[in-house]
């Protein structure tokens, strides 16, 4: 099996325990998710996060509707988790989360290694262009979400 592997990493202007808790409530996670992916949780909520926890989940993958079951893995507030697919779409998808604090806020570390049925070919033509949009979106909304308060107009 072929492993590939996906990284990325943004600055956010909030402590590592605030952006912790934002990750630790699943049910964010749709928020952050592009809509196309017609993502929804199936798993009922509250969703109590920690090492051993499943969660269900219900997606469309050019237009194919799946159901994805994770574990996390690792969990280790505020610094860092691992979630694992346990079934879905992926011949293996392990997901590791990093938050360093540093220069005032967070620092936000995800690398995923992966395999796709198919190998290479299919993982450059398909599945790295959406994994890469998927993180793209997901950024955007941190950024949106975490984006520091506008200073307050004095009027005098």
């Amino acid at each position: 099996m072929q492993i590939f592997s996906f990284k990325t990493e943004l600055w956010l202007p909030q402590p590592a325990e605030r952006v912790f808790q934002f990750f630790a409530d699943a049910e964010n996670l749709e928020m952050i998710t592009p809509p196309w992916l017609h993502f929804q949780i199936l798993t009922k909520a509250p969703i109590s996060m920690e090492a051993g926890t499943l969660i269900d989940y219900r997606l469309q993958l050019r237009v194919i509707p799946l159901r994805w079951r994770t574990r996390i893995v690792q969990w280790e507030p505020p610094h860092r988790f691992v979630d694992l697919q346990i079934k879905g779409p992926y011949r293996l998808w392990r997901h590791e989360h990093v938050f360093i604090q540093t220069d005032g806020g967070t620092r936000c570390l995800d690398h995923v290694k992966y395999a796709v049925a198919g190998g290479r070919l299919v993982e450059r033509l398909l599945v790295r262009p959406d994994v890469e949009k998927i993180f793209k979106y997901r950024k955007e909304k941190l950024l949106e979400n975490f984006a520091p308060a506008p200073a307050q107009q004095h009027n005098s």
